[in-house]
Order: structure tokens, then sequence, then C-alpha cells
């Protein structure tokens, strides 16, 4: 059964290993509760890195101390990301993120653990998803036989989450996760993918039912793809969305500042260019070609003297922000894809809270996770 879910992911606390990630529950997500949903259960959507589903996974009773905590902390684990697989949260992590790729076995191994973990973690009577990179770095994008081993892995998987779903009645699936300069970055890449490398390699009702799509909004804004227009793909293509990464993208409209603001803007931009995560940026000018940067300071030397279109970062920035002094969002892109998309999980993913410019960071960090899910329940409503 699927049940429409609201939470925030928790790969925005540090710490890899089971004990880091049970403090950060406890000091966070229970405050942000607190806040947001006092007297209901709330979803999160956990973060789990490799050493943490493995204990999980080697020790039945850690397993079930830890599915009895979330219950009883009124904490709903609707969803798992699967993305990062180590410690998102050293000194510089850029396109490490990216590793393992789908090809190799220890992402398909990680990726059992954690259908293991959201299994037993889970409620009675719900579906759970889990979100996972699209496949490697752009790398890897002409590697065919590499890109063949992802989709036998990938179809792999969903035979056996096929199988458990016979067993136990519930679904789970994996959702692969568009990303700037990744081997998928558009919706095109998905059906591309699907069509090639996955559905030949196995069984297609459960590929189709177990290996969905995971539509991260501001990655779809920094490609200027349309919110519509991507999940039209989607649809068309028969690839289900399991689940929504709410998040918002720094924007700068170029072509409606003046010279002086222009500079400013560029400036406030610059303030953004921190060292652990990649921030991967997109120009468009007005004629419609787009130019990619891997990252934000190759952008900036690139572009400082350009005076047309718009720039778009990848900086999930908190979504209820619409502007900040000359900089914009991508929230509308949030907006439109909330009147499009088919999907139940919704997971508002602001990771770099931590690596926000001090002026866009809340009194508390808890604090301003609440108000995201909260602007968010109020975007859902009306």
């Amino acid at each position: 059964m699927s049940q429409r879910q609201i939470g925030y992911c928790t790969n925005v606390h540090a710490g890899p290993d089971l004990g880091q990630t049970r403090a950060n529950l406890e000091r966070y997500a229970e405050e942000v509760k607190r806040r947001y949903s006092p007297q209901q259960p709330m979803g999160v959507g956990l973060w789990l890195a490799a050493p943490a589903a493995r204990q999980l996974c080697a020790s039945p009773n850690e397993l079930r101390e830890f599915a009895d905590y979330l219950r009883e902390a009124g904490l709903v684990p609707f969803t798992l990301n699967g993305f990062p697989y180590g410690d998102f949260h050293r000194e510089v992590v850029k396109h490490d993120v990216y590793l393992p790729t789908w090809m190799a076995p220890a992402r398909l191994e990680y990726t059992r653990d954690l259908a293991q973990v959201l299994d037993a973690i889970l409620p009675a009577q719900l579906e759970g998803t889990i979100s996972t990179l699209p496949i490697g770095w752009g790398a890897h994008r002409d590697d065919f036989e590499g890109l063949q081993q992802a989709g036998r892995q990938l179809a792999a998987l969903a035979n056996e989450l096929a199988d458990r779903e016979s067993k136990t009645g519930r679904c789970l699936s994996v959702c692969l996760e568009p990303e700037p300069g990744c081997v998928m970055d558009r919706a095109e890449h998905i059906v591309e993918f699907f069509e090639q490398h996955l559905l030949p390699m196995g069984r297609e009702a459960a590929i189709r039912r177990h290996v969905r799509v995971c539509h991260d909004v501001c990655h779809s804004a920094v490609m200027f793809e349309p919110q519509e227009e991507a999940l039209r793909r989607y649809r068309d293509a028969g690839v289900q969305v399991g689940k929504v990464q709410v998040s918002s993208a720094v924007a700068l409209p170029l072509s409606e500042l003046g010279p002086a603001d222009r500079d400013a803007a560029l400036a406030q931009l610059a303030a953004f260019n921190e060292p652990r995560y990649l921030h991967q940026t997109v120009h468009r000018d007005e004629a419609g070609h787009e130019r990619f940067f891997e990252d934000l300071a190759p952008a900036l030397a690139a572009l400082s003297n350009v005076s047309d279109g718009e720039i778009r970062v990848h900086f999930h920035v908190p979504i209820y922000l619409e502007s900040f002094s000359a900089l914009r969002t991508t929230r509308e892109q949030v907006l439109e894809c909330l009147r499009e998309v088919e999907c139940d999980h919704f997971e508002v993913e602001t990771y770099a809270w931590n690596v926000l410019p001090q002026e866009l960071r809340h009194e508390s960090l808890a604090a301003g996770i609440a108000e995201e899910l909260s602007w968010f329940r109020d975007q859902l409503a009306s």
C-alpha cells in the first residue's frame, strides 16, 4: 500500500557509523519533530553509510533495537538515501560521492544491505524507496560494457526485491537519481539506460516495479530541464517516479541585472564556492546555448564578464527561500514539480545547511529543517 509520506533527509548530519547515526536522530530529528509534527509521527529519509548498514544487517538485535527506537520516537523511515556510500561530511567529498559506481559489486552489496534494513525498520503496510546514484560520474557515459554491468546488477537486485515482495507483501524499490555531470543527468538519459542497458537484462515486470527514478528538483533545475517535460518523459517510457527529493538551487539571472548589480551578485555567488561538495554549474545564454562546469570555481572564472542569460548552481539551499540579496533560487521548480508529479514519497534534501553562507543559516539546524517541512506541507495542501 502506498501512502503519501513527507520527511527530511538525514544526510545533513555528519556521521558514517551507527552510533553517530542514532545520536544525530536523537539530537536533531527528534527536535525537528517537536517543532514540525509534535502530535503525529514524522517521516525521515535515513542516510545510512555502508558501515552502519552492514552493522545492522550483521546484528539482528541491533537492527531490532534500531527499529524499536524509531517507532518509539515517532520517526517513520519511509525512504533511505543510498547515494553517499561513505563519509559524506569529511573535509573534501567532491567526486568521491560517486564511488563505488553501479559497475562495482560493492554498490550492489551496499544497496542489498539497505533493502534488508528498510524492510526491517519500516512500519507494516508501507512501501519503501531507496535512492541511489545514476551509475557514476559522467566519465563512464560511453563505457558500454560498464553500463551493461550496471544494468545486470540492477536487474539482479530487481529480481531479489520482487522475490522479497512475494514473501513479505512489501514493495521496495531502488530509485536512480539523475545528477548534473553524471552518467544520467537528464530524464532522457534515464530512459536510454532503461531501454538499452537495464530492461534487456532481466524480467521486465520486476525491473519496472522495483527500479524507479528519484527525481531531484534541484538537479533537474540546474540542467534547465522543465519539470513537466522530465516527468512526461518518465511517464511515456513507463518509468515510475518512486521518490522526489524536494530541493532548490541557486540562480543568478544575469540578463535582469545592470553592471553594478551583476558584479555584486557574482561576488555573492562566490561565497558559495566551498571545498567540500561539488557544485556543478550551468550557464544558459539568451539564445538557449548552455555551458556546463563541473564545479563553481571554474564557472566563476569563465563567466566573470558574461552579461546575459542565467547561471544555476548545484547548491541545495533552503526550499522556502525565493531570493536572497542579489541572488534567486529555483523554488518555483518545486511548485512546478508538484503540479505534475505522480508520487507519494517526498524527501526534503537540503544537505548543505552546514556549508551555507552564514547569513542563510537558521538560529538552529532543527528550526531551519522544520521551517522547510512546514513550507512544503503548506504547498501540498494549497
